[in-house]
């Protein structure tokens, strides 16, 4: 409510939300985001271990599309399950890939013009340009021209074999796809930060950095989370704002930086339960 306040008297605000269950539909999410300060909100298409999708309802929907337009709820990032892995060495693993991409992007068309976010996977000793070019096959056969939806290939750590380690590897991605327009890029700062990309000391030469390889165009969503490791560990273990080696005022400056702060944020800190992030939302739109 005091976002759609706020943008009434015409002034912007902080779109900020956090990772919810939406076991209980769209709607009731939306509400629970609602009550905990959050002007967005991510969610799992289905357990993020893999599994069967719960029905959509069309009623829910339309209930949801009504509160969220009445608070000021426009970008929602749904996330890929982690076992997607269009990268793998097997068949199987790849076939699910394709399963489960199809069908939530098909999914997604219920709520048109929203973001729909993937670790871009592992290539398993495959090499890197293996795994990219796995990748990108995946996303051409999944891709259709009529969706609404932005693919989002998120940043990692760059633990094991995984990919998207480096802006050049997510580039190389979206070079070999061709319905290049239907994907983008969300920036998981913990991640980065893992990988060795200094955005608490240097973040304007990091944006430079990104924009140069990728293009900050392809910029839709960011992953906000303090790291409990040091630059460079890949390793990949979120932290509470503030709590880890990221550190608030660093995380908070990437809110109010003046090419990001029109993105959605979403928190994916470690919390006891949902009630946790209001604080975080709290402090950080304090800090806005």
């Amino acid at each position: 409510m005091m976002r759609a306040n706020d943008e009434r008297k015409g002034l912007r605000m902080l779109d900020i939300g956090c990772h919810l269950s939406i076991s209980k539909g769209y709607l009731a999410i939306a509400k629970e985001a609602a009550s905990l300060g959050a002007s967005t909100f991510q969610f799992f298409t289905r357990n993020p271990r893999g599994g069967k999708a719960r029905a959509i309802d069309p009623a829910d929907v339309e209930a949801f599309r009504v509160f969220a337009a009445e608070r000021g709820i426009k970008r929602i990032l749904a996330h890929a399950p982690y076992t997607l892995n269009p990268a793998s060495a097997t068949e199987k693993t790849r076939e699910f890939a394709d399963m489960v991409l199809a069908e939530d992007l098909a999914r997604m068309e219920n709520t048109p013009g929203q973001l729909y976010n993937m670790h871009p996977g592992s290539h398993v000793g495959q090499g890197a340009d293996v795994g990219v070019e796995l990748v990108a096959t995946a996303l051409n056969r999944a891709l259709r021209p009529e969706q609404s939806t932005v693919l989002l290939l998120e940043t990692m750590a760059g633990k094991g074999t995984e990919l998207g380690r480096s802006f050049e590897e997510l580039a190389a991605v979206i070079a070999r796809v061709e319905l290049s327009d239907k994907v983008g890029v969300c920036l998981d700062t913990c991640h980065v930060w893992d990988a060795g990309y200094d955005i608490a000391g240097d973040l304007d030469g990091v944006l430079r950095e990104f924009d140069r390889v990728v293009g900050l165009d392809r910029l839709r969503a960011i992953h906000l989370n303090d790291s409990l490791n040091p630059r460079g560990a890949r390793k990949d273990r979120h932290a509470r704002v503030g709590e880890g080696c990221i550190g608030f005022e660093a995380l908070s400056g990437v809110t109010r930086h003046p090419l990001l702060c029109d993105l959605p944020f979403y928190l994916e800190t470690p919390q006891e339960d949902p009630s946790g992030y209001a604080d975080e939302i709290a402090r950080l739109r304090a800090a806005w």
